[in-house]
């Protein structure tokens, strides 16, 4: 075996389905999380306050980093990230929303809590 570090990519796809109880509690979280951003120009600060004060879903967008989730992995640095956020209607009972065996791709391992 070499000692030559190698590199490989991964792509980590996770969908998270959150309950909300406390609306006002993450919008003001947001809100503060804007609130100490200092390197947010003025005018892009101004959108996002009325993004997530209009819109808890923008707000869960806004807290929830893809950074902070694998920060403390060792040996990984994130390369890339997107992600999204909506209202939904949720059935925990509906087929639409089990968790999916397989989801069509050539992954080399599949993993997760459910």
């Amino acid at each position: 075996m070499s000692t030559e570090e190698t590199s490989r990519f991964v792509r980590l796809r996770v969908e998270l389905v959150l309950e909300v109880h406390d609306e006002d509690g993450v919008t003001k979280a947001a809100l503060r999380r804007l609130a100490a951003d200092p390197g947010l120009p003025p005018e892009e600060r101004a959108h996002a306050e009325g993004a997530v004060t209009e819109d808890t879903a923008e707000a869960l967008a806004y807290l929830v980093d893809p950074f902070d989730l694998v920060s403390e992995v060792p040996g990984v640095e994130l390369q890339q990230a997107s992600w999204s956020s909506e209202r939904i209607e949720y059935d925990p009972d509906s087929p639409d929303w089990e968790l999916d065996e397989d989801d069509g791709g050539d992954d080399e391992e599949e993993g997760g809590i459910g």
